[in-house]
């Protein structure tokens, strides 16, 4: 099968729509695209060729791609997990014609280590905090294995909340010796009680009282492309609920296992967790 040339950074612009989400027919022109940062936690544009068909069906290993058209090309937007290794990585791309692979090129990020002693209470769970975890696992599972064939209205975020972005997407953690997953997301800085906005138009996929993120709203932009929206002291929206950019989602709180009010702002392309910075429109 023939393979497509590693994809490269192109310039590209566009407004962001108003309201709710939409099928982009061929020849439509998105909102621009993230920034490209092909590495563990990043994100990569393969361009699948002109959009002169319906959109490409694209898979990462088994998990679905989203699939937007920009400048009369249609372009896979591929999240890559924090997981992933340096080297070729591929596509699978699925057409009226065939099925053929696209390639691109990982480097190596290293992200920060930080080594915390802290209380065992903080590191080691009781049985039924364990037993409770074990419960909303596989709930929170199938909120984030969410598909929705509509492609996102546009793929800019608006800060959900004013304040101070930390740096610490990516980040690994070691408490008392033991080695814990990378930090998934970006914590802003706020105040108990800042409301929370959706970051873009998209609909609530779910909303619950998690033991590790306490209060969360998860939405839906489409094509697998979501944000997680945690640690909140107020939810105001409701599963199934369509929400704008201009909607609150909530109240800033420090309910889960936080040590102090904040945002913990998570964002999902293709069940990857890829960092925030990339796709706030006020980052670029």
């Amino acid at each position: 099968m023939p393979h497509l040339p590693t994809s490269t950074p192109r310039k590209r612009c566009g407004a962001l729509a108003a309201l709710g989400l939409l099928v982009l027919a061929p020849g439509a022109h998105a909102a621009r695209l993230p920034a490209e940062r092909n590495v563990p936690g990043g994100i990569t544009l393969v361009d699948l060729g002109p959009a002169l068909g319906p959109p490409p069906s694209v898979l990462r290993d088994t998990r679905r791609v989203l699939v937007i058209e920009d400048a009369g090309h249609w372009i896979a937007v591929v999240g890559i997990p924090l997981s992933a290794h340096p080297g070729r990585e591929s596509v699978s791309v699925r057409t009226a014609d065939g099925t053929r692979t696209a390639s691109y090129e990982l480097r190596a990020k290293e992200y920060p280590t930080q080594t915390l002693k802290v209380a065992p209470k903080h590191v080691d769970l009781a049985p039924r905090d364990l037993a409770r975890y074990a419960k909303e696992k596989p709930l929170l599972e199938a909120a984030l294995a969410t598909w929705t064939d509509a492609a996102p209205a546009s793929l800019e975020l608006r800060a959900p909340t004013p304040g101070r972005r930390s740096s610490s997407f990516g980040s690994r953690r070691i408490f008392n010796g033991q080695d814990r997953n990378p930090h998934t997301g970006m914590d802003i800085a706020a105040a108990e009680g800042e409301p929370v906005m959706a970051a873009a138009a998209g609909h609530v996929v779910d909303t619950g009282d998690y033991f590790f993120n306490g209060r969360t709203v998860i939405l839906d932009h489409g094509e697998g492309y979501l944000t997680l929206y945690c640690h909140l002291s107020r939810i105001d929206v409701r599963p199934g609920q369509i929400v704008t950019d201009t909607t609150r989602l909530g109240l800033v709180g420090a309910t889960g296992r936080a040590t102090g009010p904040h945002l913990h702002f998570s964002v999902m392309l293709n069940r990857a967790w890829v960092d925030p910075e990339l796709l706030l429109a006020t980052e670029r």
